[in-house]
């Protein structure tokens, strides 16, 4: 078999690669598998065999595929529609990356709404936490430390005013006052992570960053983006009155703001090789945060 060391590059080869030999493992054909996705996870679709495979970056990232399995099948006992685990034995390491598989869900090719987005948090952070569930605290700044430190793309200007943003976030993030109760919360809430089913059901997706901490961080991400420019005025009014609150009236909302800007701009970073569009984006967003009063004509991926 061969090995995939967590200092090589994740591109959609190595994922395609790394995706036979899990679907070969779990006696699942991989042919004509389409990438969905290439972020902190490869996530592909078997359309023929009604399942989604998600491939993590490393074996670093093993405990949160563990987790997500276990989330998954709490959300789905606590009545929250949700993606549901397939019934393989899961995670798999395979060429030294967690893998797991998916129940396909029906899309009905129309986007959920922001306004879904507010009521499945709203739900979400209402429910009771059980005891036995490994929710981790919720670490906002999850991976953005390595992504700089790893980067092959950085120069050591850049590397170093990424680094020294972080630092200067991490002790503001320190000095917040949240206002609302700690909850489940899921740790990457955008509007992509819904899928709307053909009867119109919405159903929750994505489940490696969840955690339990401050609702706070998820309702940021919707703010953020709307800041940006990617949801109109009335769509974020809408938001805010299906969830009940309005976190850019928050004193700490500033803070999460920069953080989530500098997350996505780290994210994105990860795959400046993939594309000429990509490595550009990723340009004007650092750019952007260089100069915190520039306009954020970003580009969302």
């Amino acid at each position: 078999m061969t090995t995939s060391g967590p200092g090589l590059p994740f591109t959609s080869a190595d994922a395609s690669v790394t995706l036979a030999e899990a679907c070969a493992q779990a006696g699942i054909r991989s042919t004509g598998a389409q990438l969905i996705r290439l972020g902190e996870n490869a996530i592909f679709r078997l359309a023929h065999e009604h399942i989604v495979v998600r491939i993590g970056r490393s074996a670093d990232v093993l405990y949160d595929a563990q987790k997500e399995v276990a989330v998954a099948r709490w959300l789905r006992d606590a009545g929250l529609p949700a993606a549901e685990p397939t019934a393989h034995a899961q995670p798999v390491m395979v060429r030294g990356r967690p893998v797991t598989f998916w129940k396909l869900i029906k899309d009905s090719g129309i986007r959920a709404t922001i306004g879904d987005l507010a009521a499945i948090l709203r739900n979400l952070h209402s429910l009771p936490v059980p005891p036995g569930l490994p929710l981790p605290e919720f670490d906002i700044f999850g991976r953005v430390f390595e992504r700089i430190a790893r980067s092959r793309d950085l120069d050591d200007v850049d590397r170093e005013f990424l680094t020294g943003h972080l630092h200067q976030l991490r002790g503001a993030y320190r000095d917040l006052d949240f206002v609302l109760p700690p909850a489940a919360v899921h740790g990457d809430a955008h509007q992509s992570n819904l899928i709307r089913r053909p009867d119109g059901r919405i159903v929750l997706i994505d489940f490696e960053r969840f955690a339990f901490g401050p609702p706070e961080s998820d309702l940021a991400v919707t703010a953020t983006e709307h800041l940006i420019g990617w949801h109109s005025d009335a769509d974020y009014a809408e938001f805010c009155k299906v969830y009940g609150f309005d976190i850019t009236d928050w004193q700490g909302f500033p803070v999460i703001r920069a953080i989530n800007e500098l997350k996505m701009t780290t994210w994105l970073m990860q795959n400046v090789r993939e594309s000429d569009r990509i490595a550009r984006e990723f340009r004007t967003r650092l750019a952007s945060l260089q100069d915190s009063g520039s306009p954020r004509n970003w580009q969302p991926f």
